[in-house]
Protein backbone atom coordinates (compact mmCIF):
# COMPACT_ATOMS: atom_id res chain seq x y z
CA UNK A 1 0.00 0.00 0.00
CA UNK A 2 1.47 3.33 -1.00
CA UNK A 3 1.56 6.48 1.04
CA UNK A 4 -1.48 8.75 0.78
CA UNK A 5 -1.24 12.54 0.67
CA UNK A 6 -3.97 15.11 1.17
CA UNK A 7 -4.25 17.84 -1.45
CA UNK A 8 -6.21 21.07 -1.54
CA UNK A 9 -7.25 21.79 -5.10
CA UNK A 10 -8.85 24.94 -6.51
CA UNK A 11 -10.49 24.37 -9.88
CA UNK A 12 -11.22 27.60 -11.75
CA UNK A 13 -13.34 27.93 -14.85
CA UNK A 14 -15.71 30.07 -16.87
CA UNK A 15 -19.43 29.73 -17.38
CA UNK A 16 -20.25 28.91 -21.01
CA UNK A 17 -23.49 28.23 -22.83
CA UNK A 18 -25.68 28.70 -19.77
CA UNK A 19 -29.38 28.27 -20.43
CA UNK A 20 -31.72 31.01 -19.23
CA UNK A 21 -32.92 28.64 -16.50
CA UNK A 22 -29.37 27.83 -15.33
CA UNK A 23 -28.41 31.52 -15.34
CA UNK A 24 -31.52 32.42 -13.31
CA UNK A 25 -30.77 29.62 -10.80
CA UNK A 26 -27.14 30.76 -10.40
CA UNK A 27 -28.21 34.35 -9.84
CA UNK A 28 -30.89 33.30 -7.33
CA UNK A 29 -28.39 31.16 -5.38
CA UNK A 30 -25.46 33.58 -5.58
CA UNK A 31 -25.68 34.55 -1.90
CA UNK A 32 -25.09 30.90 -0.97
CA UNK A 33 -21.94 30.71 -3.12
CA UNK A 34 -19.98 33.79 -2.11
CA UNK A 35 -16.79 34.31 -0.12
CA UNK A 36 -18.31 32.98 3.11
CA UNK A 37 -19.13 29.62 1.53
CA UNK A 38 -15.60 28.83 0.34
CA UNK A 39 -14.20 25.70 1.97
CA UNK A 40 -12.18 22.67 0.93
CA UNK A 41 -14.14 19.40 1.05
CA UNK A 42 -14.37 16.11 -0.80
CA UNK A 43 -17.66 16.95 -2.54
CA UNK A 44 -16.45 20.38 -3.58
CA UNK A 45 -17.48 23.91 -2.74
CA UNK A 46 -18.71 26.18 -5.54
CA UNK A 47 -18.17 29.94 -5.39
CA UNK A 48 -18.76 32.74 -7.88
CA UNK A 49 -19.69 36.40 -8.17
CA UNK A 50 -23.11 37.15 -9.69
CA UNK A 51 -22.05 40.28 -11.54
CA UNK A 52 -20.76 39.62 -14.03
CA UNK A 53 -21.66 35.93 -14.10
CA UNK A 54 -18.48 34.84 -15.85
CA UNK A 55 -16.00 32.95 -13.64
CA UNK A 56 -16.32 30.37 -10.86
CA UNK A 57 -14.11 28.30 -8.61
CA UNK A 58 -14.59 25.00 -6.85
CA UNK A 59 -12.52 23.88 -3.89
CA UNK A 60 -11.78 20.22 -3.26
CA UNK A 61 -9.95 18.10 -0.72
CA UNK A 62 -8.41 15.12 -2.53
CA UNK A 63 -6.65 12.16 -0.92
CA UNK A 64 -4.45 10.35 -3.43
CA UNK A 65 -1.31 8.25 -3.68
CA UNK A 66 1.74 10.41 -3.10
CA UNK A 67 3.49 8.66 -6.00
CA UNK A 68 0.83 10.00 -8.38
CA UNK A 69 1.64 13.54 -7.31
CA UNK A 70 -0.11 16.86 -7.62
CA UNK A 71 -0.95 16.36 -11.29
CA UNK A 72 -3.21 13.40 -10.48
CA UNK A 73 -4.88 15.28 -7.62
CA UNK A 74 -5.65 18.13 -10.02
CA UNK A 75 -7.08 15.71 -12.59
CA UNK A 76 -9.27 14.05 -9.95
CA UNK A 77 -10.62 17.42 -8.79
CA UNK A 78 -11.26 18.60 -12.36
CA UNK A 79 -13.15 15.37 -13.07
CA UNK A 80 -15.26 15.88 -9.92
CA UNK A 81 -15.97 19.47 -10.97
CA UNK A 82 -17.02 18.46 -14.49
CA UNK A 83 -19.33 15.77 -13.12
CA UNK A 84 -20.94 18.09 -10.56
CA UNK A 85 -21.45 20.94 -13.03
CA UNK A 86 -22.96 18.62 -15.66
CA UNK A 87 -25.34 17.13 -13.07
CA UNK A 88 -26.45 20.66 -12.18
CA UNK A 89 -26.95 21.49 -15.85
CA UNK A 90 -24.35 24.27 -15.92
CA UNK A 91 -22.29 24.92 -19.03
CA UNK A 92 -18.61 25.52 -18.37
CA UNK A 93 -15.24 25.68 -20.03
CA UNK A 94 -11.56 26.40 -19.57
CA UNK A 95 -10.97 24.46 -16.30
CA UNK A 96 -7.60 24.98 -14.62
CA UNK A 97 -6.48 23.72 -11.24
CA UNK A 98 -4.04 24.82 -8.57
CA UNK A 99 -2.87 22.09 -6.20
CA UNK A 100 -1.29 22.25 -2.75
CA UNK A 101 0.10 19.10 -1.11
CA UNK A 102 -0.68 19.55 2.58
CA UNK A 103 1.72 16.78 3.60
CA UNK A 104 4.76 18.50 2.09
CA UNK A 105 3.77 22.10 2.77
CA UNK A 106 6.36 23.89 4.86
CA UNK A 107 5.04 25.91 7.77
CA UNK A 108 7.10 28.91 8.76
CA UNK A 109 6.63 29.61 12.42
CA UNK A 110 7.57 32.95 13.89
CA UNK A 111 10.18 32.70 16.62
CA UNK A 112 9.14 33.71 20.08
CA UNK A 113 9.86 37.36 20.66
CA UNK A 114 12.57 38.26 23.11
CA UNK A 115 12.03 40.83 25.82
Amino acid sequence: MSEQHTYRVIVRGTWEGLTDEARARLLAEAADHGMASMRFCEEGSLSYEPAPLKHFSMRYMVVSDAADGEEMAGAIAEDRAQTALRELGYGFGDLKSTVTDLDTMKINRKPASRR
